[in-house]
């Protein structure tokens, strides 16, 4: 009699444990709704190579793309000799002058380029791009009509010319800080650029 109970007990303990062992899954479920969740989205991140949209600030906030015209898309070389990116300008207003040292037309707006240039330091970029002749020529010109206030390229083969479809002097490019691109291809009063400017300085 006592062996056949000390045999029930062991079969009622073997029964307990298997139940134990088949629930032990659902239990932690249970005890951490969380886990299966986690779980289940772990692995719905973005596919190598794919975008998401633009990268949060340190702030959290989510800065805008910054739109790059194709015309900008070059490097050239400053009148001091130093390596300049046409993209840095993106994302900001900015006109770029188009002009030649022996050309009169570009010797009687210097000044007023000059001037409008200064005005609207910090607010637009101004960048003079120079062509048609020797470096020494273009170097001569700007310290003789007071340009040294902004950048200058020597843009001796017309590369950046050519991007903006310039193949005469005095010219402009107003490029707009949402990437927009206009060229005027002639002489400005000094009332035509201040009003341009200006539009581009409030855009």
């Amino acid at each position: 009699m006592l062996r056949a109970r000390k045999a029930g007990a062991v079969a009622v303990s073997s029964l307990a444990a298997t139940v134990l062992l088949g629930c032990g899954a659902d239990q932690a479920a249970q005890q951490d709704p969380g886990a299966a969740e986690t779980s289940a989205t772990s692995n719905t991140s973005a596919a190598p190579g794919s975008t998401t949209g633009s990268a949060p600030s340190a702030e959290g906030t989510t800065e805008p793309a910054v739109t790059v015209p194709e015309q900008l898309k070059f490097t050239s070389t400053t009148l001091e000799g130093t390596e300049f990116s046409g993209e840095s300008l993106a994302g900001k207003p900015a006109v770029l002058w188009f002009w030649a040292p022996w050309c009169p037309k570009c010797r009687a707006e210097a000044p007023t380029v000059a001037k409008t240039a200064s005005a609207n330091a910090g607010e637009v970029t101004f960048l003079g791009v120079a062509a048609q002749d020797s470096v020494d020529k273009m170097k001569e010109f700007v310290g003789k009509y007071g340009l040294g206030g902004f950048t200058h390229l020597q843009d001796t083969g017309a590369e950046v010319w050519g991007r903006f479809e310039v193949t005469y002097q005095p010219a402009y490019a107003f490029i707009g800080a949402d990437g927009s691109v206009e060229v005027v291809k002639n002489q400005l009063s000094e009332s035509e650029l201040t009003e341009r400017v200006g539009r581009l300085a409030g855009a």
